[in-house]
């Protein structure tokens, strides 16, 4: 018969608008064990799961400090209430709690002051978050009282199912997942999970059930800052439906967004594993992303199976074109489907896809041991070279233009390339090889037509690593220290490292303007011995800069670059669990 061996949630604290997944372990009347579904539509033997939902709520009212959710609250801000903030936004668990929070709760208050005066819906506009459908849904209503929606299920009327010992139990939903409202903040969920006779309708043995920890609510995303340079900003130059309107300019974005597979509490251990929960996760990335509004979005670590089923169809309800290249899978072992590599989105409306080049670095080293290698040193060559990082090439057209009079019908096409370089930090040699690949195709691509180039991504290297040098000199100093291990002899002669790609640092090039309005500010945010950010990478034990945007100086100007920060909390909401923290924005327009 159908039995149930395990049950359990990833995370055992519930947040507002992030779905609940339990994984539910059967055993089938065969003896093999699943973790399928086994619906009312399609019994087993005559046999299925029922499942529901719960939400416990005690007589005595419980309310959860806003910043440590695993507090209880002990105060709350007037301000907040006055303000018509998010009631769960304004509990604090002390008043050391509160005074340390001020600085970004403050801001809180601030917008809310400022929606009132421009539109007076401050609630639904600020307070919105995507859901796991990614439609937005607002915090600071309440449920229906009378009726309730959840997962798949249609709506039916709420029931009270039990009451004892002070605490009443409200069934909240009857599908596998369920997702947590603002009528939770402060209760204990607990789900349910039983066998039931197909014909009879009734359960089968006893029900397996979890408790989770009282659902807290989500925490409010830190505010980012924006520089203006010259007077131009992101949002001054926004359209009424949110785009930048200036002919002949574009907006990129470059974004390692971490894979859930390396989201772990080994690696991230000072994260809540609510914070590392990909349902968490993904409602994050996806508001930051589209908040951005960029043209062109180069996206690293994207697992496949995310890209087929989030990234793709939610982007699109925004706007944007697609196309992804996963990782090869020679050395990695697990599930194929959890797999990452790069995805690279464009808006419809503003590019057309042209033609698309994958490089799989994997490739390319079989080929250099084939030619250079004999037989015997090949295997070990390859167990160096074969780390699966590729690259993904596209080429767009662009549905706006920026020609004169003189060239009418000239189509205006871009370039763009994504990558993510091998992180180990003791293979040198095979980062710098990885990027001359990459070059190496790219120039190919520049001789074949004139056009102008992006090369954007996550390449593991800190200014002023060979990497880096090769990208933005154009060239390695055959003495730099990077060279020092080659085991294989891959960079050798040291001379053939050069590239005639006209490539300059998106951030790198403030160096060179003169004074203007934010200009001394955004330098502030620079490395002054390489011209490059502080950071893009901010965990526990790291913080430099490993992403960049290049773009060609000769075929495209650089109107701004965005989004550099340096008071960043790295405790803040758990956001340190993202690997690009700080995001890399800049704008070009085509010559």
């Amino acid at each position: 018969m159908l039995s149930v061996l395990r049950v359990h949630l990833p995370s055992d604290i519930p947040i507002v608008g992030c779905e609940l997944t339990p994984y539910v372990l059967l055993r089938r009347p065969d003896k093999t064990v699943t973790t399928d579904d086994v619906p009312d539509s399609s019994p087993i033997e005559g046999h299925f799961l029922r499942y529901k939902w719960y939400r416990i709520q005690s007589d005595k009212k419980v309310a959860v400090c806003s910043v440590h959710p695993s507090e209880q609250a002990t105060l709350q801000c007037l301000g907040c209430v006055k303000a018509k903030i998010p009631v769960a936004k304004s509990y604090h668990c002390s008043p050391k709690c509160f005074s340390d929070a001020w600085q970004h709760h403050r801001v809180l208050h601030d917008r809310a002051a400022s929606a009132v005066n421009e539109n007076g819906s401050e609630e639904e506009e600020l307070f919105g978050r995507f859901n796991s459908s990614g439609s937005a849904a607002s915090l600071s209503g309440s449920a229906s009282a009378t009726s309730l929606t959840n997962g798949s299920t249609p709506l039916y009327p709420a029931a009270v199912t039990q009451r004892s010992g002070g605490e009443t139990w409200f069934e909240v939903g009857r599908s596998k997942t369920y997702t947590p409202t603002a009528d939770d903040i402060g209760h204990v969920l607990k789900f349910e999970c039983v066998v039931v006779e197909a014909e009879t309708k009734v359960p089968v043995g006893h029900a397996n059930t979890i408790l989770t920890s009282r659902v807290i609510p989500a925490p409010s995303p830190s505010p980012r800052r924006l520089v203006p340079v010259n007077g131009v900003d992101v949002i001054g130059h926004l359209d009424s439906d949110g785009r930048l309107s200036s002919t002949g300019t574009f907006t990129v974005l470059s974004y390692n967004i971490l894979s859930d597979v390396y989201a772990t509490s080994e690696l991230y251990s000072y994260c809540p594993s609510w914070a590392l929960s990909w349902p968490y996760r993904r409602q994050n990335l996806l508001r930051e992303i589209v908040g951005y509004r960029a043209d062109i979005v180069c996206l690293q670590e994207v697992q496949s199976d995310h890209y087929e089923e989030f990234f793709a169809p939610e982007l699109d309800k925004h706007g944007y074109v697609g196309l992804y290249k996963r990782k090869t899978n020679e050395v990695y072992s697990g599930i194929t489907n959890t797999i990452d590599g790069c995805a690279t989105f464009f808006r419809r409306d503003r590019f057309s896809h042209v033609k698309k080049y994958e490089v799989e670095f994997n490739k390319a080293a079989q080929s250099w041991t084939d030619s250079q290698l004999p037989s015997a040193q090949k295997k070990t060559a390859l167990n160096r070279l074969f780390k699966d990082n590729v690259a993904l090439i596209v080429v767009l057209e662009a549905k706006f233009s920026n020609q004169g009079a003189d060239n009418p019908g000239k189509r205006q096409l871009l370039c763009v390339a994504n990558t993510h370089v091998n992180v180990h930090q003791d293979l040198k040699d095979v980062k710098l090889w990885q990027v001359h690949t990459l070059l190496k195709g790219l120039e190919k691509i520049a001789a074949s037509a004139d056009i102008p180039m992006l090369v954007c991504g996550d390449f593991n290297s800190v200014p002023g690593s060979a990497p880096h040098a090769l990208l933005a000199m154009g060239k390695v100093d055959p003495l730099h220290p990077d060279l020092a291990a080659d085991p294989l002899g891959i960079l050798r002669p040291n001379s053939k490292l050069v590239h005639q790609l006209p490539l300059v640092s998106a951030y790198s090039s403030f160096a060179r303007m003169g004074v203007g309005i934010g200009l001394e500010q955004q330098r502030r945010r620079l490395d002054p011995t390489t011209n490059e950010p502080l950071f893009t990478n901010c965990t526990r034990d790291f913080i430099g800069t490993l992403d960049y945007i290049f773009y060609t100086a000769d075929s495209l100007t650089r109107n701004f670059a965005a989004c550099l920060e340096l008071d960043v909390d790295i405790s803040q909401n758990g956001d340190t669990q993202e690997k690009g923290q700080e995001k890399l924005l800049h704008k070009d327009k085509l010559l």
